[in-house]
Order: structure tokens, then sequence, then C-alpha cells
């Protein structure tokens, strides 16, 4: 605190490190103890969608809806890539925009099996697919290796969102019938049992086409990873994909990941992130 610092709540913050944009939002909450220091927390725009409201639409796409959202509550938009997937018909009630966001790509993903992140680019919405947010470009992206990291912790699993048996229904009130829609992996199931994970159709969805999509998004391990102390790049955020080359023990890792959190820690010279990373085609 002194003389020349006048900020409040609702004010505009900007941070950039070396002509980095990185982070464009506003002041939330300041808090004062004995001495000069005032602690401050800031979001950006995602901050917003925490508001709740009602909303019935049709025939939209995930993107189409967050454009709309974003018109109502007077948003920045940057780029929203086109999702594809036309969702034909659903009520928002009394919850808020970010499950509303999230409910639209939820059914994106499970009808399709594409994956779409959405951020604050600097004070503009974004949405893009998952094969847009790999950090840095070909021939030249983001590796972390062992020598770019203090410590990591690996866990694989089939206990939590790992099913190799998807069971779909929808009751069709035209023909007064209940229609089932299966697609397993019997070799896994002789692996592992039964992991079968089951859902009732909305009217208007491929039963068989999101079966599919579903099996193929779940029917493997999860894999889990997190690494502290890494190396920081201004270009890593929840939603990227870096490569990982490392020796885990029971595999080797090199290949995509998806960064599921990202924390960057600033110093004076310094830059270190701590990652959780998941998911990834692994070999070795």
């Amino acid at each position: 605190m002194d003389d020349a610092l006048d900020f409040s709540e609702g004010s505009a913050v900007r941070m950039k490190e070396n002509g980095d944009e990185i982070f464009f939002g506003f002041v939330f909450k300041q808090q004062r103890e004995k001495g000069p220091l005032i602690t401050v927390t800031a979001w950006d725009q995602l901050r917003y969608l925490k508001n709740e409201d009602t909303i019935v639409y049709e025939a939209q796409t995930a993107d189409q809806l967050i454009r709309r959202i974003a018109a109502g509550y007077s948003l920045n938009v940057g780029v929203l890539e086109n999702t594809n997937y036309v969702i034909e018909s659903r009520v928002e009630e009394d919850t808020s925009l970010f499950e509303m966001i999230q409910n639209a790509l939820d059914l994106t993903l499970t009808n399709t099996g594409e994956m779409f992140v959405l951020y604050d680019d600097f004070g503009k919405l974004a949405l893009k697919h998952l094969s847009s947010m790999a950090v840095g470009s070909q021939g030249a992206y983001l590796m972390i290796d062992e020598e770019t990291g203090e410590n990591f912790e690996y866990i694989s699993s089939i206990d939590d969102n790992t099913y190799n048996k998807v069971k779909l229904t929808y009751d069709n009130e035209e023909t007064g019938l209940r229609e089932v829609y299966i697609a397993q992996d019997s070799g896994n199931i002789n692996k592992w049992g039964v992991l079968q994970y089951f859902d009732t159709l909305k009217k208007g969805e491929n039963g068989q086409a999101k079966a599919d999509a579903l099996l193929k998004l779940y029917n493997k391990k999860t894999r889990s990873l997190k690494l502290t102390n890494i190396l920081g790049d201004n270009r890593v955020r929840a939603g990227s994909m870096v490569v990982v080359n490392l020796d885990l023990g029971d595999i080797k890792v090199k290949n995509f990941m998806l960064v599921e959190s990202c924390k960057h820690i600033y110093k004076e010279n310094e830059h270190w992130m701590d990652l959780t990373l998941r998911g990834g085609e692994f070999v070795g």
C-alpha cells in the first residue's frame, strides 16, 4: 500500500511477463492486516459464469449456447470453435451458467467423443477442441521429462471412470417399446470383469453412436500424474496438451497428456509450475 496505488473491487487487473499476456480480470476481494501489505484476489470473466439463471434452448450447439450466454451477460468473446453437435432441446432451470455450458459440452463429449476446453484468453472467452490445445508446434512441442521437474506422483486405476460395457435405453413412446443399445469390449471384460456404464437416452439422441462414443471414451485405465516444481511456461493452462517423456516404473510415457490443473508460481526472476495431468495414450 502506498500513495500511488489506488484500486477497489471491480478494478481491472492485467498481468504480463516478457510480453506474454497472462491474465486479465477484476479485483473481487482485498484483505488487509497490520502492516502495509494488501492481499488481493482477482478473477477473469469465468467468475461471472457462477451467476444462476433459467434458459430453454433448442437446436443449438455448445458454442452457440456460450455465445448466447455471453451476449446476455455482456461478456467478451474471442475464438469459439464449432462443436458440431446439435442439442435438440434442453431446459436448464435454476442453475449456474457454468453448469449449463458444462452440460452442453458433456453432451457433446458423450455423443461424439470430442472434448472442448473453455477458458478466458486475456479478457475474451475462448472455446477450443483438444487438438487445438497442444503447447508448441510440430517438432517443437513443450516436453516434460526428468530434467524439468522436481518430483512426480503417478496413479493408474480401473476403479474410477473406467467402463468396458455401455448400456443405454430409450422408452419409445410411439412404439411403446424400450430400445436397448450396447457397446462392449470382450477382451477387457475378460481382464477386468464387467464394468458397466448405464444411462437413459433423450429424444433425438443416436443410441448406438452414443454407446460407441462412450465405450471409446471410458474403456481404458484412468491415469493421473502430478508434477511439482516444473520449469514455468506461460503457454500452459488447464486444458493444455503437453508431451510427457517419463519412466513411471510400470510404463514409459512418451506422448501427450491433458493438463487438468495448473498452478503457476511467479517469484523475482523465477517461474515454476505444479501440474496435474491425465489421460493420453501410453506406449512402452
